[in-house]
């Protein structure tokens, strides 16, 4: 679920929290929000019936490690989105910890394995694990090193930038818990849903420029989202041209500039919640250098999604693809 942010704790707290919303700015206030929080508050839907694990299983780690699963009785994923995959694989029963990204609707009661963005490894090996799922950005690397070293097999996948990506870490997952045909299924049902959202975008319009803004106002951190910010690819799917890459930036994210949001010229921003309020709300982004220049900031269409959503590349990226695409096409003709 991650940008390319520039440091591994930024990254990470970009997963923090779960309460989507859709902003319709047109003279309202935050605390005057519209849209259904779905995507947020939605509980992972899971297999109607609970497969049986087929152990041992070997898989090869995005670390380029040969790791064996004996036992899956005890799974602890140390990032939401591997949460929300085994949830909907129906072995939700057996997860015994979190991290602080996997707040979905039945997950608080979980304990909480990390400390502040990072893993601590006392608190995973307290939760007794049979297997640990981790991605390349977990870390401290010598927490998940500790992990090992106490004979838990940890599996890591790469941190996921793309719709694309969601299916192969299902199956890597589903693989590494002995339970590959109900990871065929899931991924099935993703792509279904995912297809049916981009069937629905509203036909005969134009496709809106909307330019992600990664914006950490306490920490003087404003970026523009370029190609492989995670978010260009949501918002691609959702019918919308993401407009730092129409204005030709090559990496994820550019320090922000006047100039280059009026070159931009989106006619939608979008934010993540987090980023929202971290700028003092909607009139604190609204009186950012250079977004009263943009339709988007003459007509204030911004629409802001919950981090954990917007680019988690996960389980619920169907709920979030309806949710951005209803935001910046202002319509309700999408399925839910």
């Amino acid at each position: 679920m991650t940008p390319k942010v520039p440091t591994r704790v930024a990254r990470r707290g970009l997963a923090a929290g779960l309460a989507a919303v859709v902003l319709a700015l047109a003279g309202c206030g935050h605390d005057g929000a519209t849209g259904a929080p779905e995507a947020a508050t939605a509980p992972v839907s899971s297999l109607a019936e609970a497969p049986v694990p087929q152990l041992p299983a070997i898989v090869t780690s995005a670390d380029g490690a040969s790791v064996t699963v004996t036992d899956a009785s005890r799974i602890l994923p140390l990032w939401g989105n591997l949460a929300e995959i085994v949830v909907a694989l129906g072995l939700g029963d057996a997860l015994v910890g979190r991290d602080e990204s996997a707040t979905f609707a039945g997950a608080d009661g979980l304990p909480v394995v990390t400390d502040g963005h990072d893993v601590s490894a006392e608190a995973v090996l307290s939760l007794q694990p049979t297997v640990v799922l981790a991605q390349t950005d977990t870390g401290p690397p010598e927490a998940l090193d500790q992990v090992r070293a106490a004979g838990v097999p940890v599996v890591v996948l790469d941190a996921p930038t793309s719709l694309g990506d969601i299916g192969p870490r299902t199956r890597t997952v589903a693989a590494a818990l002995g339970v590959p045909e109900a990871g065929e299924r899931v991924v099935a049902d993703l792509e279904d849903r995912i297809a049916a959202v981009a069937e629905s975008v509203p036909e005969g319009r134009d496709r809106p420029r909307v330019a992600f803004l990664y914006v950490r106002g306490s920490a003087g951190v404003y970026l523009l989202g370029g190609p492989g910010s995670g978010a260009d690819a949501m918002i691609e799917a959702a019918g919308g041209d993401d407009a730092g890459t129409e204005i030709g930036l090559s990496r994820p994210f550019t320090p922000l500039t006047s100039e280059a949001l009026v070159e931009a010229a989106p006619d939608v921003v979008l934010v993540t919640r987090s980023g929202l309020d971290s700028v003092g709300g909607i009139d604190g982004l609204a009186a950012l250098p250079g977004i009263a220049q943009t339709p988007a900031g003459t007509d204030r269409r911004i629409v802001a999604l919950d981090d954990g959503v917007l680019y988690s590349f996960g389980t619920r990226t169907p709920l979030a693809l309806a949710e951005l695409s209803r935001g910046i096409h202002d319509t309700d003709e999408v399925p839910r």
